[in-house]
């Protein structure tokens, strides 16, 4: 090939090159400028040849190569708003004199942007992972055919799974019962929410929400969002335990919420009024379902402690061997379970307030005992401490056992007795006010019919004389319950509470005194002899043959035979064990 074949390959090599390429002589002068250097310097080879390349490019570098003769490789320059990346090279004789330089230069001000488009693009990633990867919702991505491509810690957690056992697997690896959701959602395109199934190798109960992946209308996968049921019913669970709480430490009733007109009812309201104004100890005191708590709960709210913590203890419903640490706390360490720091008893949550202690006839006497300091010290010691802790507690206590009976047998300290009957009241049994019956049953049929969301317009004057012949031994709260079923009893075309409507009373349960406890079990066929002496030791003997016939009827069934009595399993162990029964 001739000179000048090569010169022309030459010209078209650069000519088409996608550098900018400057070359100078000895002098500096350009002898070389290519058609990309004329659109990135903007200048044109015929204002720039044989010119100094100084002219073109005022901090060009090619002067001092040509100066020291060494190349400078990869330099980053500006070059008017474009950014340049250049190669800088001498060129030498065959003696290696430097004859001239070179410069191979490429615009990367685009690939500046895109790198810092690619950088932005890489902090936001990692501030999405960083969001995805702290929160607490277990998250779950898949792309278009349903193989996973994301999960977070959380998900790790719920299910058991890990990124190996999951990534780039189909999305059914993890369902351990139920349809995979998203699958469901890669089908039909559409959300779902609140799908209950079970995950992972320990079968985990989750509810799970998933959403298609959407862009510029074409489907790229899905995302899930899992909760974790068990969390769900944890938080649920101390969420009833904190409304537990508040409704135990609340009063609810004043005394407007107590019915009743009869001469006996007013007595005891008149009663309860003047006592809540004062700082004693009352004892409340009747049958089962008279409304002893009712009483407790207004007393309370008209005292001058209402705006303190109201708390309310069933001393019966409470195990022996839990009711002291329950009522006076416990330090930490004071028995096996006992947790860090210790707990407050009731005593030190009432504080400020008042404290209900309802069945306290029930009470051990170990517990007693510290009961009685309470009263007197107005002091506590926690189980398992030394120190007092002082208290100012404002005590009602509630009980329908015969306590002065109770004294004479031992199981409850007369000290303790008349310490909490400073202001007894009595509260009337139904029976022995029935002419309340209409006003409570009229009360009962607004309440009842609004809570199950019936409208009743009035009550049968039949219904009434039912009701007024019977004696109801389950009190107040046995009219309650029976006018509820009454009401479930009718249509909901219904309005007027009607005879047929009312369920079977058993009239034959009568509250028995000696003749009639003793009349009952003749009738049922167990000879009776005459009871002569006190009437302490005819109560006593009526009693030990009731729960003789009771036990006889429940084949022996202690739990049987205290639901059928009305009592508490506890009370009637006590009553076994008083009349040699056990």
């Amino acid at each position: 090939m001739n000179n000048s074949g090569t010169q022309s390959e030459l010209e078209v090599i650069l000519d088409f090159t996608h550098d900018a390429i400057i070359a100078v002589n000895q002098k500096g002068e350009v002898t070389l400028f290519n058609p990309v250097a004329e659109r990135i310097t903007g200048y044109k080879a015929e204002n720039v040849l044989g010119k100094p390349v100084t002219a073109a490019i005022p901090n060009s570098r090619l002067p001092q190569v040509l100066k020291t003769g060494q190349p400078e490789l990869n330099q980053q320059q500006k070059l008017g708003d474009a950014t340049i990346v250049t190669n800088r090279v001498p060129v030498k004789d065959r003696q290696g004199r430097v004859v001239g330089a070179v410069a191979v230069f490429r615009d990367i001000t685009e690939m500046k942007e895109l790198a810092q488009q690619i950088t932005d693009l890489r902090e936001v990633r990692s501030l999405l992972e960083a969001i995805l990867y702290s929160t607490h919702d277990a998250i779950s991505v898949v792309d278009e055919k349903g193989y996973g491509i994301f999960i977070n810690p959380a998900y790790t957690r719920i299910t058991g799974l890990t990124e190996e056992e999951v990534l780039n697997k189909h999305c059914t690896v993890d369902i351990a019962e139920g349809e995979s959701m998203h699958m469901k959602v890669l089908q039909t395109r559409k959300p779902v929410r609140g799908v209950s199934m079970k995950v992972g190798p320990n079968k985990r109960p989750v509810v799970v929400n998933v959403d298609p992946i959407i862009i510029n209308g074409e489907l790229k996968g899905s995302v899930g969002v899992i909760y974790d049921v068990s969390e769900i019913r944890k938080l649920t669970e101390e969420l009833e335990n904190v409304k537990s709480l508040i409704r135990r430490m609340t009063a609810k009733y004043t005394f407007d919420d107590i019915i009743g007109e009869s001469e006996l009812i007013r007595a005891a309201l008149a009663q309860a009024r003047h006592a809540a104004d004062t700082p004693a100890t009352v004892l409340l005191r009747g049958e089962s379902g008279t409304g002893k708590e009712l009483f407790a709960h207004a007393m309370h709210n008209a005292s001058s402690r209402s705006r303190g913590p109201f708390v309310r203890v069933n001393c019966a419903a409470i195990a022996e061997s839990l009711l002291e640490s329950e009522l006076f706390g416990y330090e930490e360490g004071a028995f096996t379970g006992a947790v860090r720091g210790g707990k407050k008893g009731y005593f030190e949550e009432a504080n400020g307030g008042t404290i209900f202690l309802d069945e306290i006839g029930d009470v051990n006497l170990g517990v007693q005992a510290k009961l009685l300091r309470v009263l007197q010290e107005k002091e506590i010691i926690r189980v398992g401490g030394t120190k007092p802790v002082p208290v100012d507690v404002r005590v009602i206590a509630a009980t329908n056992a015969n306590l002065e009976q109770r004294i004479k047998e031992g199981s409850f300290r007369e000290d303790l007795y008349y310490r909490i009957n400073v202001v007894p009241i009595f509260i009337p049994p139904l029976r022995g006010r029935k002419e309340d019956i209409p006003l409570l049953t009229a009360h009962f049929r607004r309440k009842l019919g609004q809570e199950f969301g019936r409208k009743i317009a009035k009550i049968d004057p039949e219904v009434l004389e039912i009701f007024m012949d019977y004696d109801w031994p389950g009190n107040v709260r046995e009219l309650e319950n029976v006018v509820g079923r009454t009401i479930i009893n009718m249509n909901y075309n219904e309005d007027i509470i009607l005879p047929h409507h009312v369920p079977a009373l058993n009239r034959g349960v009568q509250v028995p005194g000696p003749a009639a406890a003793d009349g009952l079990i003749r009738e049922q066929g167990r000879p009776v002899e005459p009871v002569e002496g006190t009437l302490d030791e005819i109560l006593d003997s009526v009693e030990k043959q009731v729960l003789l016939e009771t036990l006889r009827k429940t084949k022996g069934n202690k739990t049987a035979a205290a639901k059928l009595l009305g009592i508490a399993t506890r009370s009637l162990y006590y009553k076994l064990e008083k009349h040699g029964l056990m």
